[in-house]
């Protein structure tokens, strides 16, 4: 009986050990489970934040051009625009101001579809600028004598404006300041049909 008693404390302390080891054993299990789903967590952000980066720098305007003057004049043909045969001026300027043209031609599509519909048809603007001091005007738009003019006019303000001053350079840091949503624009639109646009023509499709 005395040493059944003595016993007694080896017991527990020997019981206490294994349920401290299988405390120890659950809580590595549990760590090294949260250690995972941190990494996988992190990889993940990782990713979607490289193809964020990616696809902002596949939509900044400023850059070499992207397509050619040659190519630039079949678009246009292809569209019947009342500048068709003008796509060397349009690339040229975009050289001049380290605008790629693809981008121009893109907001050209989407404003008056290369000139052939809205007030573009008398204002020969490639964007659709609203009328500043200096300019000739048409019902609260710049008007130009030329389309060569209303090219050069949009880059200037592109590269001056919204790249030089304000920082601009992506199309969707751009298109919420040059068309927004208070003048009754459709922003999340603009940007997906340039975007679309840009990469049609890169592709060497002529029809968006």
């Amino acid at each position: 009986m005395v040493r059944s008693r003595r016993s007694q404390p080896g017991k527990r302390r020997s019981r206490f050990r294994k349920l401290r080891l299988q405390l120890q054993s659950r809580f590595t299990k549990l760590l090294l489970a949260i250690s995972a789903l941190f990494a996988v967590l992190l990889i993940a952000w990782l990713i979607k934040d490289y193809l964020r980066a990616e696809e902002a720098q596949r939509y900044t305007v400023v850059g070499e051009p992207s397509i050619s003057a040659e190519f630039i004049n079949q678009v246009l043909d292809k569209y019947h625009s009342p500048a068709a045969g003008k796509g060397q001026a349009l690339y040229d300027d975009g050289v001049k101001y380290g605008i790629d043209p693809v981008f121009a031609l893109a907001f050209f599509m989407h404003e008056s579809r290369f000139g052939t519909t809205g007030v573009a048809t008398v204002t020969r603007s490639l964007g659709n600028i609203r009328a500043t001091p200096g300019y000739a005007r048409y019902q609260g738009y710049r008007r130009y004598h030329r389309w060569e003019d209303g090219f050069e006019d949009w880059y200037r303000l592109i590269a001056k404006l919204y790249v030089a001053q304000w920082g601009l350079s992506t199309v969707d840091q751009i298109v919420p300041v040059y068309a927004p949503g208070s003048d009754n624009n459709d922003v999340e639109a603009y940007i997906a049909a340039v975007k679309q646009a840009v990469d049609t023509w890169r592709s060497g499709s002529l029809e968006v």
